[in-house]
């Protein structure tokens, strides 16, 4: 896990990002089930991560090309880019986890 975060962290405004709810937003409305939530730190978009049946975050970077994403997990910080393909943390950031 690299200290130093991707360029693509300056192009968001880190502190108004908000969370859409407490689950994958798609789960929830068509009764998916998920493995991990990722929110994604450009609209705060909450999706299923990659171990989970439908991949959630990962069809929202798809489909916005939104490229930043934060795990959503209790105790968990890390980011990763999409495009870059870059795990890392951002010291200072607000975290969230679902409860």
């Amino acid at each position: 896990m690299s200290n130093k975060p991707c360029a693509h962290v300056d192009e968001i405004a880190i502190d108004e990002v908000r969370p859409s709810g407490d689950g994958c937003v798609e789960c929830l409305a068509n009764g998916g089930r998920w493995v991990h939530l990722r929110l994604c730190e450009n609209c705060g978009h909450v999706g299923c991560c990659d171990s989970s049946p439908a991949k959630h975050a990962t069809a929202h970077f798809h489909e916005t090309g939104h490229p930043l994403v934060q795990s959503y997990e209790p105790g968990e910080e890390w980011w990763w880019c999409y495009t870059d393909e870059l795990v890392f943390n951002v010291p200072g950031a607000p975290t969230f986890s679902h409860p």
